[in-house]
């Protein structure tokens, strides 16, 4: 059986000093994305033994566990990919239009998405999602890693809005946090989700 495994950045430690310092993007990484990779496989070998010996009387618990470590894993994977040192401004083409036609503006979007992020209870993230069904972008808020979502929905630009994101450089200022946020988005990353989903 396959397991998860903590990707490798597609940049240095160093290279997102505009929005967050080497050392919160080192811990952020090699910490805390990596303790939802573990999490997740040692979830995934409890239900399988919990298979093995016909044993579902914990089952709600670990459904949740996976889901709450599957989930970090799979929004924190989006989210080092959704960030470039030569990331930033905004985006062109489809994904732009897309955004006009489903927010009113970039500027809407990006108010939108910034009081989403900044105003999750606790812990969670703002995320920018195609939902098929409705063939629209929509904002999404995300408690701890799931809930509050549609089903269905796919994931296209993800914030990250946990105090282990930003709170060794910026404290409790969670605003300041998500400002510089978006000034290393690379779009070109998030057109390339926005085209897959919008065609799948």
């Amino acid at each position: 059986m396959g397991t998860y495994t903590l990707p490798d950045l597609p940049y240095d430690y160093s290279a997102l000093e505009k929005a967050m310092s080497a050392e919160i993007l080192e811990l952020h990484h090699s910490k805390h994305h990596a303790a939802y990779v573990a999490g997740a496989n040692t979830t995934l070998e409890q239900l399988a033994e919990a298979r093995e010996k016909e044993n579902y009387g914990g089952l709600v618990g670990l459904q949740k566990t996976l889901g709450f470590h599957l989930s970090g894993h799979v929004l924190h994977s989006l989210f080092w990919e959704n960030l470039s040192p030569e990331g930033g401004g905004e985006p062109e083409g489809d994904l732009a239009d897309a955004i006009g036609e489903h927010f009113g503006s970039f500027t809407a979007f990006k108010k939108q998405l910034t009081a989403a992020t900044t105003g999750v209870q606790g812990s969670g993230w703002g995320i920018l999602s195609w939902e098929p069904l409705g063939q629209r972008l929509i904002v999404e808020q995300v408690y701890d890693h799931h809930g509050n979502v549609g089903q269905g929905t796919t994931p296209l630009l993800a914030f990250d809005a946990w105090e282990h994101a930003y709170y060794l450089q910026y404290r409790n200022v969670r605003p300041d946090y998500v400002t510089r946020l978006w000034d290393v988005v690379n779009w070109t990353d998030v057109t390339n989700r926005f085209t897959t989903a919008k065609n799948t």
